[in-house]
C-alpha cells in the first residue's frame, strides 16, 4: 500500500507488497525490495538500497548526502540488507569515493537514535543499540552487539560476535568473539554467552578462552602472543580468524584488563 500522502518519486523503483505510510518523501534513484515497510515521516534519498521485509521507523534518514568535507559529489550508495528493522530516527549516510558505500547486511536492528557515518560496512545479524554513534570506515563483524550510546571512532574495526558494554567509547579495534567494557575500553573476557547461543560448543570457547588470556593476559607483547597462540592453541577457524583480525589491525586492538594491585601482591607472596 502506498500512502496518497507520501511522495513517492516516480523513478523509485519500489518492488511489489511495499508499503509507503503517510508523509514519507522517497528520492528517485532509490530501489525497495518486496514487502518492506516503510513508516511514516520518513526519508529515503538518492543512493538508497533497501532489501526485502525490512522496517523503517518513523524520522529515518536513509542515505543523506555524508557528513564529510571532502565528499564532491559523486554517486554512492547505502545499502541495507533484508530483514534489517531500523527504528526511530536512526541515520544511514551513504558512501564517499573512499568505499563508494555504506552497507548494513541483513537481519541487523539499529535502535533509536543511532547514527551510521560514510563508508561504513556493519555485517549481518548485528544489534546495534539506542544512540550509538559509528563515524565514517567503521568494520563491523556478523552477530557483533554494541551497547547504547557507544561512540566508534572512525576507521576503528569491531569482530565477529563481539560485545561492547554500554557507553564505550572505542578508539581501538575489538577482536572477534570478545566482550569489551570499562574505560578506557579493554578486554573483559570471551562473550561465551552469546557464542553459547549461536550453538558454538563448549570445547570452542574454551579454545578461546585459552586464546584470549595468552593475547591479553600473558604478559607478553602482541607479535609474541600470537606466535604462542599459533604454537599452543588447536587449529580452527576461530584461532585463525582471531589472530588474522589482530595481525591486521592498523589502529592496534584495545588492551588487557588493569590488574589489581592487591592481587599481585597476594601472587608475590
Amino acid at each position: 500500500m502506498l500512502s496518497p500522502l507520501a511522495h513517492i518519486h516516480p523513478a523509485a523503483r519500489l518492488a511489489p507488497g511495499v508499503t509507503v505510510e503517510p508523509f514519507t518523501t522517497i528520492a528517485a534513484d532509490v530501489e525497495i525490495g518486496e514487502g518492506s515497510w516503510i513508516g511514516p515521516n520518513v526519508t529515503i534519498m538518492n543512493g538508497a538500497r533497501i532489501g526485502q521485509h525490512c522496517q523503517v521507523f518513523p524520522g529515518a534518514v536513509v542515505s543523506a548526502v555524508p557528513q564529510d568535507l571532502k565528499f564532491a559529489g559523486e554517486h554512492t550508495t547505502a545499502e541495507i540488507g533484508d530483514y534489517t528493522v531500523l527504528r526511530e530516527c536512526v541515520t544511514v549516510n551513504r558512501g564517499t569515493v573512499d568505499r563508494g558505500r555504506t552497507v548494513v547486511g541483513s537481519h541487523c536492528l539499529l535502535q533509536a537514535y543511532v547514527h551510521v557515518a560514510h563508508d561504513c560496512v556493519i555485517g549481518h545479524h548485528c544489534v546495534i543499540s539506542n544512540s550509538v554513534q559509528i563515524a565514517g570506515h567503521v568494520t563491523v563483524g556478523d552477530w557483533a552487539i554494541l551497547g547504547g550510546t557507544s561512540a566508534i571512532h572512525q576507521f576503528v574495526s569491531i569482530g565477529a560476535h563481539a560485545f561492547l558494554g554500554g557507553g564505550s567509547l572505542v578508539r581501538k579495534d575489538v577482536p572477534p568473539f570478545v566482550k569489551a567494557a570499562r574505560e578506557p575500553l579493554s578486554y573483559a573476557g570471551v562473550n561465551s554467552v552469546g557464542l553459547r547461543r549461536r550453538g558454538f560448543s563448549e570445547e570452542q570457547v574454551t579454545n578461546l578462552h585459552n586464546l584470549y588470556r595468552l593475547l591479553f593476559l600473558g604478559g607478553m607483547n602482541t607479535q609474541d602472543a600470537l606466535a604462542r597462540i599459533e604454537a599452543e592453541i588447536v587449529p580452527s577457524v576461530e584461532r585463525d580468524q582471531a589472530v588474522e583480525f589482530v595481525r591486521a589491525a592498523t589502529r592496534g586492538i584495545i588492551k588487557g584488563p588493569k590488574r589489581d594491585r592487591s592481587a599481585e601482591e597476594a601472587e608475590a607472596e
